[in-house]
């Protein structure tokens, strides 16, 4: 992949997004107070069909005694008969009272559970948004130290003529470099074969000499038209970094470090993916242990990932369905909010996905 940029410079960093949205609590502080509604409601009109029936009881054991008394207590009957009926009406109105409740509440506990658990997905979606514009920031800096570091004049005197001492002073200059940006494992100046004829870090990974010409980041910056294009490569496990996870970028160095000069040599920087992606994805505040914080490429391949599991190796089925963010529960019944690069600046970002799953 190749994109034309400007060079500029960032000083933008950002912290770990930290929890602020309370509606889920509000939500469930309701939805507690409904069910509590709902039990009490529920009690009261238990206990007024329990009068009813006792009333029902007495105007029965009433009709009972009045005929037993004969003419005398016909009157004392038409009472009696009256009292039953009127706890008849009671127990009718308090059975429709607890019928109607019960719906009521129901469908107001049903509301706010689909209340809570939107709630949930958008910040789900928003910490997953948060998630990938920290790494599109991070990333955006690397772009524009490659094409930097491309024009200085050690690399480029170097790249136009590699002698000893040419690489001796780029190779000191890269450790320099290397000392102030720690984000970064090495630095390797190439010809344009792919030969590695310099690098930062010589006395821990013995790069030099070593031909990568057959990588894809090499390929696509042989291709850049101007110093003022990059390459970036897909997060990879780098055998002559120790096999560390590193995201590459490239530009190339060019005659007199001129943006339109011609194309002399490769400069290739690998930035330390593995210890800057876990820092973004533990950082991300989520409900519980469980809860997975992942960045996944442009192939939904796991890239990084909060429990460390399936780095490289994982590719997520998101049901994306042409959207750029949202929420869905998956088939077991959990929940996956997701959101795609937005860029950063200049940087378009690489088609990667912030994505948050939360088990049922």
């Amino acid at each position: 992949m190749v994109l034309a940029m400007n060079r500029s410079s960032s000083s933008a960093h950002a912290n770990a997004p930290e929890e602020t949205d309370d509606s889920s609590d509000i939500s469930a502080l309701i939805g507690r107070l409904t069910a509590e509604v709902n039990e009490i409601a529920c009690e009261k009109t238990r206990s007024i069909q329990h009068i009813t029936n006792q009333m029902k009881m007495l105007a029965l054991n009433a009709l009972i005694e009045s005929s037993r008394a004969g003419a005398q207590g016909a009157g004392f009957a038409v009472v009696a008969q009256e009292v039953r009926n009127v706890g008849q009406q009671v127990e009718t109105i308090a059975r429709d009272l607890e019928s109607q409740l019960t719906a009521r509440t129901g469908s107001l506990m049903s509301s706010i559970e689909k209340m809570t658990e939107r709630s949930r997905g958008e910040r789900m979606v928003d910490l997953s948004l948060n998630a990938i514009e920290l790494i599109d920031r991070n990333l955006y800096e690397r772009t524009c130290d490659v094409r930097w570091w491309a024009t200085d004049s050690a690399a480029v005197d170097c790249a136009a003529s590699p002698d000893d001492a040419t690489v001796a002073h780029v190779s000191e200059r890269f450790a320099v470099i290397l000392g102030a940006y720690t984000v970064y494992l090495d630095l390797w100046l190439c010809d344009l074969n792919g030969n590695v004829i310099a690098s930062g870090r010589g006395d821990r990974f013995n790069v030099r000499g070593q031909n990568i010409a057959g990588t894809a980041w090499f390929r696509d910056a042989r291709t850049l038209r101007s110093g003022d294009d990059y390459t970036a490569g897909d997060v990879e496990r780098q055998p002559l970094l120790d096999n560390a996870q590193v995201a590459t970028y490239c530009a190339s160095v060019r005659e007199g470090g001129k943006a339109n000069g011609r194309a002399i040599g490769v400069l290739a920087i690998h930035f330390n993916w593995e210890a800057q992606a876990r820092a973004i994805v533990e950082g991300v505040r989520v409900d519980d242990d469980k809860t997975r914080v992942l960045l996944v490429d442009s192939n939904l391949r796991v890239i990084a990932s909060s429990d460390g599991q399936g780095l490289l190796t994982e590719r997520i089925l998101l049901a994306l369905n042409g959207r750029r963010s949202g929420f869905y529960h998956d088939r077991s019944g959990g929940l996956v909010a997701f959101h795609a690069t937005p860029g950063y600046e200049t940087y378009k970002g690489l088609g990667w996905y912030g994505v948050i799953m939360r088990g049922a």
